[in-house]
């Protein structure tokens, strides 16, 4: 089949909607001020993470109302169309992180804005509430999703890999961030990559691949390999 004949049937990608998704371990659902709290004593208290705003495009806030703040003006558009991430177990926010560049014309969004509390880093947690993301860009039609991170940003440039975002090349001298000089790294994977990446992903999740202290027994990329 042509290129051509092949996009003979393409319509555009739906827009998100204000629901829930659900997995085992996380919900996501979106985010509002009501969210503040939690992960204002999170991001701001003696466990927070130091490099949490070290590459974003805001942050740290001085209080919790600067922050509710923040969230209110950020939530008021569709893009960045941001999501709260629920701990299932204690039911308090524990992180979040949006769908921006939203293009459904041409089938593209981006996962981004990404700010995950000291709870969720090297969880289960962490790892389904990207799946749930990554999986929900695709049920809305999407043809390619992006990420996208400061090139020197090495933990995000990790996750991105660990995922199977595909590494793209890097737009040298493309921003300037909080004065200092952005060179970007850009990630992604296309829909006819998704049916691999998502069964290593159902794959590394499942209690079976989780010894008794909780400690994965595969990698994410091994679950990738095994499926060759």
């Amino acid at each position: 089949m042509s290129k051509v004949e092949a996009f003979e049937d393409w319509r555009p990608a739906r827009l998100p909607e204000r629901t829930i998704l659900i997995g085992a371990f996380v919900r996501i659902e979106p985010l509002r001020p009501s969210h503040a709290r939690d992960l204002y004593e999170a991001l701001a208290g003696p466990k927070a993470d130091p490099l949490t705003w070290n590459y974003m495009f805001y942050g740290p806030f001085s209080s919790l109302e600067d922050f509710e703040a923040w969230i209110r003006d950020y939530t008021q558009n569709n893009d960045p169309f941001f999501w709260a991430v629920i701990n299932k177990q204690t039911g308090r926010a524990v992180g979040f992180f949006a769908f921006l560049r939203i293009t459904p014309e041409y089938g593209v969004t981006e996962i981004g804005h990404i700010v995950f509390t000291s709870a969720m880093q090297r969880t289960p947690m962490s790892t389904e509430a990207v799946f749930l993301l990554m999986r929900y860009a695709i049920e809305l039609g999407n043809r390619r999703v992006e990420w996208k991170c400061d090139n020197g940003n090495s933990r995000s440039r990790a996750a991105a890999l660990r995922f199977g975002f595909k590494e793209e090349g890097v737009f040298r001298q493309h921003m300037v961030v909080k004065g200092r000089n952005r060179d970007t790294a850009w990630f992604a994977f296309c829909d006819f990559e998704w049916a691999r990446l998502e069964k290593a992903l159902v794959t590394w999740l499942e209690s079976t691949n989780f010894d008794a202290d909780g400690k994965q027994i595969k990698t994410l990329e091994q679950c990738r390999v095994a499926l060759q």
